[in-house]
């Protein structure tokens, strides 16, 4: 791809803290190259420092303590190919430091717990997607990161999850609602244990997004339970479920692909790739390709690394739609 920037194309990324954006950006640049890809964490539009925030009685997740208006101006500007001067809010300090030019790229992906939240900046976005993690789960992987790095302790994990969740309800999950995608991870329902480290992830796809074709499994339309055992793949007890079928989510016409279980093999995806359509992929096996790459990265060997693949394919597609349709108007 040649740097040229007529197009920029606007990507959001939304979820909670901790709910696995980190790694599905890094599966983004795969299929965007870092030198055409800029990511913009919306953390750096808070209106208010840490200390500001505590003396106010609100959080990070309260739109009261971030500067929409101009998030949007500066948006709206990158979008125009526009360079901006983006503020900063250090993690470290909690404090805001001094802005750092942002110049246009070819793709800029916003991402945060805002991205879908303000209707302007909403309106700029060609593809959105929701990382939708359940209470268990969430819970499950925040003990595993800040227990483990962090050195907190579990009743500590739990407070933090819990003095967050009525903002949590009210301003970041209603965004679910305008996602053009909501990657859902909730506890599997193979095994009736509770400490299950399995995972049933869910692809909810928008019906009749622009430039957007739903993926499905077997039949267009049609509702599919599979499970791909055997012969052809790997799968220790209890195996692998997968389902496909239209619904309705929060208002909106959807598909719905799930995964629930686990890997064995991830060569063996290939198997489950032949089964899929509308995926995005440009040759046989791009899918399990780019699975393979990163082995160690989170969720490669569940569903949710597999639609963290798929929906990046697909905002490829998307990129390559919306820039095609740039390039034959200026022919």
């Amino acid at each position: 791809m040649t740097a040229d920037f007529d197009r920029v194309v606007l990507i959001g990324v939304a979820g909670d803290s901790g709910c696995g954006k980190s790694t599905f950006l890094r599966r983004l640049t795969d299929l965007f190259g870092e030198e055409f890809m800029t990511v913009i964490c919306l953390d750096d539009y808070h209106s208010l420092d840490r200390k500001g925030r505590k003396a106010a009685g609100v959080t990070a997740l309260n739109p009261k303590a971030n500067n929409f208006d101009l998030m949007y101006e500066q948006i709206k500007a990158l979008k125009e190919g526009k360079a901006i001067d983006k503020p900063i809010y250090n993690h470290e300090t909690g404090e805001l430091d001094p802005p750092e030019r942002i110049e246009p790229n070819k793709v800029v992906v916003i991402e945060g717990l805002h991205p879908i939240y303000d209707e302007r900046v909403r309106g700029l976005l060609d593809f959105s997607v929701y990382l939708d993690i359940s209470d268990e789960v969430k819970i499950q992987w925040k003990i595993q990161r800040d227990m483990a790095e962090r050195g907190h302790t579990y009743e500590d994990v739990l407070a933090s999850i819990n003095a967050r969740k009525p903002d949590f309800s009210a301003y970041i999950e209603p965004q679910k609602e305008f996602a053009d995608v909501v990657i859902q991870v909730l506890p599997t329902q193979l095994v009736s244990d509770k400490e299950s480290k399995l995972l049933r992830v869910r692809l909810i796809q928008k019906e009749g997004v622009e430039n957007f074709e739903t993926v499905y499994l077997f039949d267009e339309g049609s509702t599919i339970d599979w499970r791909p055992c055997g012969r052809k793949l790997t799968c220790s007890y209890p195996g692998i479920k997968m389902y496909y079928g239209p619904d309705s989510f929060m208002g909106n016409e959807v598909s719905i692909l799930e995964v629930d279980g686990q890997f064995d093999n991830l060569e063996e995806m290939i198997y489950l790739e032949s089964h899929l359509s509308k995926t995005g992929t440009k040759h046989y096996g791009e899918m399990t390709e780019l699975l393979l790459k990163h082995k160690e990265y989170p969720g490669s060997n569940n569903g949710t690394g597999l639609f963290q693949v798929l929906v990046g394919l697909k905002m490829r597609e998307t990129y390559e739609k919306l820039t095609e349709v740039k390039e034959a108007v200026a022919v």
